[in-house]
């Protein structure tokens, strides 16, 4: 029978506290990933778990197969509740080596369909667009002026464990800006003062969605260098949506486009 940790002072226990911490997630290596589909879609991305914590008592009858015996460890559901993120916890939590993809590493279709974020700050906005882009099937999410870690647990669980199924990149702007004219993808800028509503342009060939945060939008490093500017028509009292709500509008609208 497996060992089971009682005690939250375990050094594996410290251990995942300690990755809590972004400067400790990124000098380790290791990303914590909460969640029994969230492990599951790591996994079938061909991402290594390290480590396996599993609550018996939380966890029921699910099982995660093709892994090692000594790589699961259980936890009692008092000690599990210490490090979960999340209120009401499954009894899953893995630790999981990190892979960090290069703009030069990403594998492009004919007609690509690219997202690129700059500045965005909140983990539910950032995780809610890797949803969105995992359902659009786009070809990745490239990040300027990162802000947040892609890695946050937070992130991890608001995009369903789609974090591991999009190609994510970081990079910066006049970089990803190369990278685009090398790939011959158009970059459509959104922003509020633009002329053009999002319906009117053509998203067919390739082409990027350009978003910047919701306080500030886009600089003029991408403002400057867009082929085309676009936005939401807004007939209430605000002249913006949420970043996540405008990413997924106007995605759909060029996967619309793109199967008629």
């Amino acid at each position: 029978m497996r060992e089971i940790i009682t005690s939250a002072q375990n050094p594996k226990i410290k251990e995942i506290i300690k990755l809590q911490k972004p400067r400790e997630r990124k000098e380790g290596g290791l990303i914590i990933v909460e969640g029994y589909q969230e492990i599951l879609m790591a996994l079938g991305a061909g991402f290594e778990i390290e480590k396996l914590f599993f609550c018996p008592d939380l966890a029921g009858k699910k099982v995660i197969e093709k892994m090692g015996d000594s790589k699961i460890i259980s936890v009692a559901s008092g000690v599990f509740k210490k490090i979960a993120y999340r209120e009401n916890p499954d009894g899953f939590l893995a630790l999981v080596k990190s892979k960090i993809l290069k703009l030069n590493e990403i594998k492009l279709s004919a007609s690509p369909l690219v997202i690129v974020l700059e500045s965005v700050e909140k983990p539910g906005n950032l995780g809610a667009i890797l949803r969105s882009a995992d359902a659009a099937g786009a070809d990745a999410v490239i990040i300027s002026d990162q802000r947040t870690d892609i890695y946050n647990p937070n992130v991890i669980r608001a995009s369903l464990g789609t974090i591991f199924t999009n190609q994510v990149v970081i990079s910066g702007a006049k970089e990803i800006q190369k990278w685009l004219s090398k790939n011959k993808i158009k970059s459509l800028a959104a922003t509020p003062e633009a002329d053009k509503i999002y319906t009117e342009v053509n998203y067919k060939g390739g082409m990027a969605i350009v978003m910047g945060e919701e306080h500030k939008g886009l600089s003029q490093t991408w403002l400057k260098e867009a082929e085309e500017k676009i936005r939401i028509p807004m007939a209430g009292k605000i002249d913006s949506l949420n970043v996540s709500v405008s990413m997924a509008i106007i995605l759909f609208e060029a996967v619309r486009q793109r199967t008629s």
